[in-house]
């Protein structure tokens, strides 16, 4: 068993800087909340500003397929600048998630090569069509989609992270050869992408439901399988960097507020109980990081710990970003309440994070199965 390398490099923070810089310029509170009400599924022009031009939409695949040849430790580094802004762009969805299925494909067929540069390009955006809450785990989740004799698929799959706004869908579906792994093209008639009322309006849902839609097989049997547990198990790995993005903002924020707001003469930050409440959120945050950085150590470098570095990471930074997001909210007093504030965009998105992929119960569940620990009793 390696030791994880939980320090950023020198390139890592050269990434960091380059997209914090773009958020900063292009992603602004006030441009989160206008995206959101605007009903758009992502914000188009930031997409590819992000992805397109800055080539973050490339970083897991390697170089000869067309992308960037980095791993999940630049990717983690993304994650956490956009959980900073909480930026409404499919990067999870489709850089993250999509990509990782098609890499668990045979990626010398030609079909399955240009997905995967179309996706590594940025100028195709794909979402792994299966319910959002799916929890990693050593088998496929059980597929709601079936493959008709004639080639078509057929079937419903409820609550789809990134399915409104992407152009091709990564639908598991059994045949008569059994479990297999089919892309679909949401231009098709018989393609419908219902949006759901979503929580997290910079993260939205939606409901698929395919009528014989004709469909291109990427994976069959076993290998599309095990394609689909791994892009769940790199999801979640590297949403818990975008949820320690949330937690940093939520607490820099918090901390600058405090340092502003004058009560009694004196910064309300300066007052024992707020300075108590930050300091422990400080030490959550700090843990957090390194459980966030253990997972992305882990798949970068494909360890055997991966489930393992995983299920501790959402056991734990789920609820972390939650309780930053809510003493976010607490300690900014009135102003935090109101839709103008973007400290509600953090609670939301943290709260939709928290269940995306599964809940913290579920990967406590998951870790204690891995370990083959006992339940409590009495």
């Amino acid at each position: 068993m390696s030791t994880p390398d939980l320090l950023y490099t020198e390139a890592e923070d050269d990434l960091r800087a380059a997209v914090r810089s773009l958020l900063t310029d292009r992603c602004p509170p006030a441009t989160v909340l206008s995206e959101a009400e605007s009903g758009r599924a992502h914000d188009p022009a930031l997409w590819r500003s992000l992805g397109t031009e800055m080539g973050t939409a490339g970083l897991l695949v390697p170089d000869k397929l067309g992308g960037q040849g980095a791993t999940a430790r630049e990717a983690a580094v993304v994650m956490e600048e956009l959980g900073r802004a909480v930026a409404p762009v499919p990067y999870l969805t489709s850089a993250v998630v999509a990509v990782g299925a098609v890499l668990g494909c045979d990626t010398g067929e030609a079909a399955v090569a240009r997905l995967l540069g179309a996706l590594a390009e940025g100028r195709t955006v794909g979402a792994l069509a299966v319910p959002a809450a799916t929890t990693p785990g050593a088998a496929a989740p059980a597929a709601t989609v079936r493959l008709d004799g004639d080639g078509t698929l057929s079937g419903r799959i409820p609550h789809v992270a990134g399915a409104a706004g992407a152009d091709v869908l990564l639908v598991p579906a059994d045949g008569p050869d059994g479990y297999g792994l089919y892309a679909v093209e949401t231009t098709e008639a018989s393609v419908s992408v219902e949006p759901l009322t979503s929580l997290d309006l910079t993260r939205p849902l939606a409901a698929v439901t395919l009528t014989g839609a004709p469909a291109r097989r990427l994976a069959e049997a076993d290998r599309a399988q095990a394609a689909v547990v791994r892009a769940l198990l790199t999801g979640a790995g590297l949403l818990a960097s975008e949820q320690l993005g949330v937690a940093e903002w939520c607490l820099t924020e918090t901390v600058r507020h405090t340092k502003e707001r004058h009560q009694f003469g004196r910064p309300v930050g300066s007052f024992q109980a707020l300075k108590h409440r930050m300091a422990a959120l400080y030490l959550e945050l700090v843990s957090a990081r390194a459980t966030a950085r253990h997972a992305a150590d882990a798949l970068a470098a494909d360890s055997a710990d991966i489930p393992v570095a995983v299920a501790v990471a959402q056991a734990y930074c789920g609820q972390v970003a939650v309780h930053a997001a809510e003493e976010c909210v607490q300690l900014h007093g009135g102003i935090g309440m109101t839709w103008e504030h973007p400290a509600h965009l953090y609670l939301k998105r943290a709260k939709s994070a928290e269940t995306l992929f599964g809940t913290p119960g579920r990967h406590r569940q998951a870790l204690a199965d891995l370990l083959d620990l006992p339940a409590p009793t009495g």
